[in-house]
């Protein structure tokens, strides 16, 4: 007898359906964490690779692998979602529940998005001048284009020369979208070159503290940065953070970063009259994170521009100050040896509107300190986001945060290719209607690489193919001896001038 679809049956089949939707659509973006007991699953902020029983009980691995948006909660958002789904679903609700994780991804690309706002839009317009003008050089202008969304020229090039190759393979005109394929493929394998993690590396042994040193020019946003940063260890990632006040020098530092740490709802460690200088209170936040088992320390440096000579001597006396206390050997006279494995990160904030700008002092502090990343920050107020690419690119080194804004949860994390796309307007990060934009595009660039290495593949067959066409010889064989044809015709001398003076002599004596 044929089973009567009633109304659970329905329900249950819409939430298979719905659920298999759902993790198609957020599984790129979530990394499964192996089975632990329920115990250990209050303090997971990302994975688990160690249990103790301190506070730093579940302290997280190596990475911390960050994909915007979808960092926060990101080891349960997606069961979250689909549970309440499901409730919404029993519930008769199923219309809404949908509705709920539509929003959740709707939030997430839109506020993105916004921060591109400025870039895109100035990018976008002299990419349409280019499309619907006509010149007669359009690989010249796209250059030109590219330059001026700050791009950088090496950058500039490569778009310009895989554009060059594609259309010369082509028997078809380049349009508009395989422009756009191209452009966005460059741009994320220049992001993401190998060798380059967006994750930030975090402590992975017992009752050790993660230190992030963090520093920068004035005005580049950079204790901004860090109480934002805090902000979003202790919120989404369940962590303990302290604070260490290391910016003795500009007036009103110390109490910039306090009211950070209130906000943040972190401790901080700042200067007293026993400890006033730089080093001093690094050493003093190092004993309170280490002896009071704190998950994460960020350390506040002083803003310096790179040819201060004296701050920079400084900064690279703090670094040594992280890497003694926290030395994990000793020599033969029982002297720490200094750990080169911390800090953990050392990274440079910048003010994207600065543009290249900034990149002079940035290669002289990676060279003094030794950088492991950026943060690039106002990217909101900027037109210059395509900087981002220019000074990663430049400075070998990967962009791990960007601030889009000037709420405390506008540090984003970086991801190259919604970067782009919200650079490129492409897809829901970059405002685009077309959900699955990228996809295509992405498509199609493999579909133009493809059919240029089957043409290359056959020209050099056909070449080969070909019959030996004999080339005009410089020495023939000839047919005795094996000896050259022009070796064996006789050398011509070359016949002195007739002298004229036989001919004077007997006119003088005529």
């Amino acid at each position: 007898m044929k089973q009567k679809m009633t109304v659970p049956n329905v329900i249950v089949h819409q939430i298979w359906f719905w659920f298999a939707l759902v993790v198609t659509s957020v599984s790129p973006f979530m990394t499964p964490l192996p089975k632990q007991p329920q115990s250990q699953l209050q303090r997971v902020p990302w994975t688990t690779t160690t249990s103790m029983t301190s506070r730093s009980s579940n302290r997280k691995s190596v990475q911390l692998n960050m994909v915007f948006d979808f960092f926060k909660q990101r080891t349960s958002e997606g069961i979250e979602q689909l549970s309440k789904l499901s409730d919404a679903a029993a519930k008769g609700q199923l219309g809404q529940g949908l509705a709920d994780a539509a929003a959740y991804t709707a939030e997430s690309n839109a506020a993105f998005a916004d921060g591109l706002a400025k870039s895109r839009n100035r990018l976008l317009n002299n990419l349409e001048t280019l499309f619907t003008g006509k010149s007669e050089d359009v690989l010249e202008e796209l250059q030109d284009v590219l330059l001026q969304a700050d791009l950088g020229m090496k950058t500039a090039e490569d778009v310009v020369a895989e554009v060059k190759s594609l259309q010369d393979s082509s028997t078809k005109r380049l349009g508009r979208d395989d422009l756009m394929s191209i452009m966005r493929g460059k741009l994320i394998e220049t992001l993401d070159q190998e060798g380059f993690t967006q994750a930030i590396q975090f402590s992975t042994k017992p009752r050790v503290p993660t230190v992030l040193f963090i520093m920068g020019a004035n005005g580049m946003g950079k204790t901004t940065t860090i109480g934002k940063l805090a902000h979003r260890l202790r919120t989404e990632g369940n962590q303990t953070v302290l604070m260490a006040a290391c910016d003795t020098f500009r007036a009103g530092a110390v109490e910039q970063l306090e009211q950070w740490a209130d906000r943040a709802e972190v401790d901080c460690y700042g200067p007293s009259e026993q400890r006033n200088t730089p080093s001093a209170v690094l050493y003093g936040a190092l004993d309170k994170a280490i002896t009071e088992e704190y998950d994460t320390l960020l350390v506040d440096t002083s803003g310096r521009l790179s040819n201060n000579e004296a701050l920079n001597a400084e900064l690279v006396k703090m670094k040594k100050v992280i890497q003694k206390r926290m030395s994990e050997e000793t020599d033969q006279d029982g002297k720490p040896i200094f750990n080169l494995n911390v800090p953990h990160e050392t990274l440079l904030v910048l003010d994207a509107a600065q543009g290249r700008m900034a990149l002079d002092s940035a290669k002289v502090w990676d060279k003094e300190l030794g950088l492991s990343g950026l943060i690039l920050t106002k990217l909101d107020g900027s037109a210059r986001g395509g900087s981002v690419v220019a000074i990663s690119r430049e400075l070998k080194l990967p962009v791990k945060l960007i601030g889009v804004g000037e709420g405390i949860n506008d540090l984003r994390d970086f991801e190259p290719e919604r970067f782009v796309d919200g650079l490129l307007g492409i897809g829901a990060a970059g405002a685009s209607a077309s959900a699955n934009e990228g996809a295509l595009l992405e498509s199609r660039l493999k579909e133009m690489r493809k059919a240029r290495d089957v043409r290359a593949k056959e020209m050099k067959q056909a070449v080969a193919a070909a019959p030996a066409v004999p080339s005009p010889a410089m020495s023939t064989v000839g047919a005795a001896g094996g000896e050259d044809v022009e070796s064996q015709q006789p050398r011509r001398r070359s016949m002195p001038r007739p002298s004229n003076k036989k001919k004077k002599k007997k006119k003088k004596k005529n």
